[in-house]
């Protein structure tokens, strides 16, 4: 009965998050120096090339906040839908990036001093850059420039294709497919979870959900099998004999449901590392009430196109090669070389 009614109630928590139309959430990772450093020993770095203490310190103080804005709740939406996101990576020591996409336009800024810190080497200043990079500057400034999403998925498109094509749809899942795998995850997870409940004070009540990790991810891949045909292009699932070398430890994720609606998720990695001197190795998503995105006052507009044509062709370079010069066009001729001896 204990287990049945948790799973009652995460999926309720899941369904109300489902008629939502916005959504804030913070991602975070609870681990120590120790911990980390022993993680990158697993990987046999050459002698030199071990993680440093400033991305030793930027993992573990780093937050990752995102905001989803829909026109219509997150349960019957699909890509087009989607008309804001925002997201910002912090550390104690201030904002390293952000940026944000409202309507037509992606708005981009971020603090090179502080993430130059953070990476223990500093990033280049907008003095360093050539005049060609133009509103590039502004964002080594810490100002805001934004970027016209259309033009810059043309680009893309001809870049990519033959000129003038015109940018492929995104992949998608429709809704339909969406449901059916949605079912699909909660058929395994109704089957190979366990729950234990513990309540708390205030409306407050955590769910613990505890699998060994090669099982689940192992049925969860085969239940998601039979539908891989209406999934997007490119996507390839792993083969049976790749999850054989999954390691299958019991990995708990702890669940925090405050007045029926889920404020936490907070997920033990540890164990997965396969290394005792692992200890502590986490990931926590806490969830707030959406923030509807906004557009920064003042931004430069960034323009894409000329920026790639500048950076990369240089100075006095045009669609036909270098311009002024006095070489011919039918190039050198051999007896204009002569051949030096010894």
């Amino acid at each position: 009965m204990e287990q049945l009614s948790a799973g009652q109630k995460l999926d309720r928590a899941f369904e109300k998050l489902d008629k939502e139309k916005s959504l804030s959430f913070e991602l975070s990772l609870d681990t120590d120096a120790a911990s980390l450093k022993a993680l990158d020993d697993t990987s046999d770095p050459e002698p030199g090339d071990e993680i440093p203490d400033e991305a030793v310190e930027l993992l573990r103080g780093a937050k990752i906040s995102v905001t989803v804005q829909s026109k219509k709740p997150f349960g019957e939406a699909g890509d087009k839908d989607f008309d804001g996101m925002a997201m910002k990576v912090s550390t104690p020591d201030g904002d390293l990036l952000e940026y944000r996409v409202v309507g037509d336009h992606t708005y981009v800024r971020s603090d090179v001093d502080t993430l130059g810190k953070a990476m223990g080497s500093p990033l280049p200043k907008a003095a360093d850059l050539p005049p060609e990079a133009g509103a590039l500057k502004k964002v080594l400034e810490g100002e805001w420039v934004k970027i016209d999403n259309k033009k810059m998925q043309e680009l893309a498109a001809e870049k990519g294709g033959e000129p003038g094509a015109k940018p492929s749809p995104e992949p998608s899942l429709d809704a339909a497919t969406q449901k059916k795998l949605v079912q699909a995850l909660r058929d395994v997870v109704a089957r190979e979870v366990d729950f234990t409940t513990a309540g708390g004070e205030g409306g407050t009540e955590r769910i613990t959900a505890t699998a060994p990790f090669r099982t689940l991810i192992t049925e969860m891949i085969g239940e998601i099998r039979p539908l891989a045909k209406d999934l997007p292009p490119g996507v390839e699932l792993p083969t049976d004999k790749d999850l054989k070398d999954a390691p299958n430890t019991k990995v708990t994720a702890d669940f925090t449901l405050k007045n029926g609606e889920l404020t936490e998720v907070r997920v033990d990695l540890a164990k997965l590392a396969e290394n005792a001197k692992v200890k502590k190795l986490g990931l926590v998503v806490r969830m707030s009430e959406g923030v509807k995105p906004t557009a920064p006052t003042g931004a430069t507009e960034l323009d894409i196109e000329e920026l790639v044509e500048n950076l990369f062709a240089g100075p006095g370079m045009g669609a036909e090669g270098p311009t002024g010069s006095d070489f011919p066009e039918e190039g050198f001729p051999d007896e204009g070389f002569v051949e030096e001896t010894a």
